[in-house]
Parts: structure tokens; sequence; C-alpha cells
């Protein structure tokens, strides 16, 4: 399967709205627990399409009051190479992401970590041969490269699925996928799972055939509430917390709490006339994050931004401070789990 080019504009996802920086200024909040260390594991850098989210906007949402020490950066297929093997191509956005862990690393865009980890992609649809491609990026992550994502979300629907409409069907199942997915364990790096909640179980089919790799279920598992689940939460919710249930009985996966602010999910905050509050964000998000926590216990779990995508409907202030009203009732040491330290276990990252 070819990959998507990386000039795709993210306009075109269909998944979340685009951020609009006018909107999301009608509205701002005190941080809550300001000096908390925050471990960001999940963001990514673009620009294309008219949108633009690099170093000095994540810079800024950094700097908008949360105590943000690292970040992990994952795959959004930018700065591929637009020439050479199409394998390979993606080893450009490892290059792209370990420039601007450097750039953050003089200091001259605040104290974080920026791209203190990266995540990017390689195609296992390419079987035993993603092993000399993730080799290359190994290579050019300069020591920063952690592992691969590839995104397995599909759906009947073209109104759930947008711009995964053409992938195709089971990707998690396919023999020669699994080729590919078995280069990742020997050579230390993990997996970040992508898609919607009716693929749960087929990950779970997965994480029990490779007990050895960590994979790192994005999203809450990407419960939907668009296209075909549009008005059916009450019929979906309990077909995803079951899953989910399910794939926390596999030691090697964990889970990223958040995606929950992309239209995806189902709500309209993107449409009101001002954005929402942490408290409004905290009463819609509650039931899907303490599930997942329920599941998985807090050292399994990592609050995410997902910065650019969720900036649709809320702003960096917001959202950590909703996580920091959903983690209110963990102890000291849950908390420390849910914010950083699973982060900083689960992708290595050598910082303080």
């Amino acid at each position: 399967m070819a990959t998507s080019t990386s000039t795709l504009p993210a306009s075109a996802s269909g998944l979340y709205a685009n951020p609009r920086q006018d909107w999301l200024a009608q509205y701002t909040e005190e941080i809550i627990d300001p000096g908390r260390p925050i471990v960001d594991p999940h963001h990514h850098l673009w620009d294309r399409g008219g949108l633009r989210y690099l170093v000095e906007e994540m810079r800024d949402d950094i700097a908008s009051g949360h105590n943000i020490v690292a970040t992990v950066y994952v795959d959004c297929r930018s700065m591929y190479r637009a020439d050479g093997p199409e394998a390979f191509r993606p080893v450009g956005e490892v290059e792209f992401a370990n420039g601007v862990a450097a750039m953050a690393a003089s200091g001259g865009y605040g104290k974080a970590a920026i791209c203190a980890g990266i995540v990017s992609h390689v195609n296992l649809l390419i079987g035993d041969q993603a092993k000399a491609v993730l080799e290359a990026e190994i290579a050019a992550g300069n020591g920063r490269f952690r592992g691969i994502r590839h995104s397995s979300a599909w759906d009947e629907d073209p109104n759930v699925a947008h711009m995964y409409a053409n992938r195709p069907k089971g990707i998690l199942l396919d023999s020669t996928f699994r080729k590919g997915f078995a280069c990742l364990a020997p050579l230390g790096l993990s997996f970040d799972a992508w898609l919607f909640h009716p693929q749960i179980d087929e990950l779970t089919d997965l994480a029990s055939a490779f007990p050895d790799t960590r994979i790192v279920l994005d999203h809450c598992g990407g419960p939907v509430g668009t296209g075909r689940f549009a008005g059916k939460r009450a019929e979906t919710f309990p077909v995803w917390k079951a899953s989910i249930q399910e794939i926390a009985k596999c030691p090697n996966v964990v889970v990223k709490l958040g995606g929950l602010a992309m239209r995806l999910l189902g709500y309209d905050f993107h449409l009101r006339p001002r954005p929402p509050s942490s408290e409004e964000l905290a009463a819609a998000w509650r039931p899907y994050v303490e599930t997942c926590i329920e599941a998985f216990g807090p050292s399994r779990c990592m609050f995410e931004s997902n910065f650019p995508p969720d900036k649709g409907q809320c702003s960096y202030q917001v959202i950590f401070n909703t996580f920091k009203r959903l983690a209110s009732q963990y102890s000291e040491a849950e908390k420390t789990a849910l914010f950083s330290k699973t982060a900083k276990d689960v992708y290595r990252l050598d910082i303080g």
C-alpha cells in the first residue's frame, strides 16, 4: 500500500476541525497545578494545505502556562523525501523531527525538549523489507527514534473513514503486515496504533501474537461518534468499553488518553460561538478517560495533546487543565504516571 504524500492538506482529513487562533483567543483559563511536570507524548508538526504548526507554534502553545518538560513527535506524513525509493521516503520525517529536536535543544525555543522522542512511519506491508527502512530511521533519529505508527483506521462508512476510506480492511491481520511488524521488537522499537474502535479487537489479536512488542493504543482507541455512529453514543460506548477492557489484558499494550477533541468523537465544540471550558470537556470526556484508566491502570496510561488536530476544539491551556481535572481523584504517584512517567518509560526518554 502506498503511503500518502507529505503534501496532503490537513484540512482534508475530515476527522478534525482546523485550529482557529482568533476563536481560541476568546477564552483563557488559569492554569491548574502549574508546576506539575508534563511529557506530551503525542503531537504533530506540519506545514501544508495552508496550515502551519511547526516549532514556533508548538513553543507558543507550551508557553501558555503548563510545565511541559518534553514532547514526543508522532507520524503525520510530514516532510517525506520527494524522491528515492518509495519505502524510504518516510526517513525524511525522522530527519525533520530530529532537526526540530536539535533546535529545541539549543534552548532558543523554551525549556521543553521538543521531539525528545520520535515516532515515524514504515509501510509494514513491505514485509521483511521493513527492517532496512527501520534501520535507516534509527540512524536518522540520532538516538531519538523510538518506533513507528502504521495507521489502520478503516470503516465501511466514508463519513467515518474520510481520508482513510480507501485503506484496505483488516490490515492488522494481514500476514505480510505481520512480517513487517515482526521487525520491530528485535530493534527495540514500539508500535503506535491509530484506529477506530471497531478495529480494537484486531489490535488485541496482534498484541497477543507479538507479546514482546510494545504497542501504544492512540487516542483512547478511537471511539467514533460520526457517520453511521452519529447520535448512537449510548449504543456505541459499551461496545468500545468492552474492547478496551479486553485489550488491556495484554500487558504489552499501553494507552494514550486524548484525541477526544477531534470531530471523530461526535461533539460539536468547534461549532459553538466560544471555545469550551475545561469543566465542559471534562464532563464530556470523563467516561472515556476513566474507563481507560480503570482498565489499564495509571502506569499504562498517558495524557496526550494530539495537537494540532485537537486544537480544533480547544487550546493547549484548556486541554491539559481538562486532564488535570480528570486526574484530580488519583494519588500523587498515579498523577506522575499519567502526566510524565508512563511516557518517559514507554518512549525511553532521557530527560530529568
